[in-house]
């Protein structure tokens, strides 16, 4: 069995594989090494990945390191596919799992992984396993709460399901250039791959994955547990090179 550790700015997720099949997730808000002592004492592991986006508790890597063979996912680290961004040093370990992920998914075919979370991630791979890059754009909260802090008098609204397109009120009016605007230009990016590279698959993951779901036009594939999977793909990659 193999260990994966997505360590992110509020919480880190761990899940357990079993060759390529999850059979275990837990959520931390801290990796420490009692609650990792706590989850994995009845699990026979013998490999573990963490990917970390905000740093890892020293204990904790000192932990992980002293019971298995660990890899840390880093810019020098060996991937099942190319890697063609011009700046990898700035690339986000979240991305680059989640391509993994994808590339497990649908082996052999272009795809469009897409991340709803703080940050709306784009990310392209090709059926080459050429990872090409991708965009960044403000998440849904984040757009609600520009409008919010950047001006004078438009309220905080709460994040809600879009109804009619057009806003008659100025609560709705917010929803509607956040929330529409936002699944707008989702759409528009799916339409473009779909034009640049003819059949795409797209996935979606991230906090916010079922709300575009549920407004996209387009048959998608929604998997909240992408980067976990994308990081057991990435282990299993660099398991002969492991002491």
């Amino acid at each position: 069995m193999t260990l994966s550790i997505d360590i992110g700015n509020t919480r880190s997720k761990l899940g357990i594989f079993e060759q390529s099949e999850l059979r275990y997730k837990a959520i931390f808000e801290q990796l420490t090494p009692a609650n990792l002592q706590a989850v994995l004492t009845n699990h026979s592991i013998e490999n573990c990945i963490y990917s970390t986006v905000a740093g890892i508790d020293e204990t904790a890597k000192k932990w992980l390191n002293d019971n298995f063979s660990t890899v840390e996912l880093t810019t020098k680290t060996r991937l099942p596919f190319k890697n063609k961004y011009k700046t990898p040093q700035t690339l986000g370990k979240d991305r680059l799992a989640a391509v993994a992920g994808a590339l497990h998914l649908h082996p052999a075919e272009n795809c469009l992984v897409i991340d709803a979370g703080t940050c709306i991630t784009y990310d392209i791979l090709t059926k080459e396993k050429h990872y090409l890059g991708g965009n960044i754009a403000p998440g849904l909260q984040m757009r609600l709460k520009a409008m919010h802090e950047f001006t004078n008098a438009l309220p905080l609204v709460p994040l809600v399901s879009i109804g009619e397109p057009i806003g008659k009120t100025t609560q709705h009016a917010i929803q509607n250039g956040g929330l529409w605007g936002a699944t707008l230009e989702m759409q528009g990016v799916i339409d473009w791959c779909a034009d640049e590279f003819g059949s795409i698959n797209v996935i979606l993951t991230g906090g916010d994955a079922i709300f575009f779901a549920n407004h996209l036009k387009r048959e998608i594939f929604v998997h909240q547990n992408l980067v976990l999977l994308g990081l057991n793909k990435i282990l299993n990659h660099n398991v002969q090179f492991l002491e």
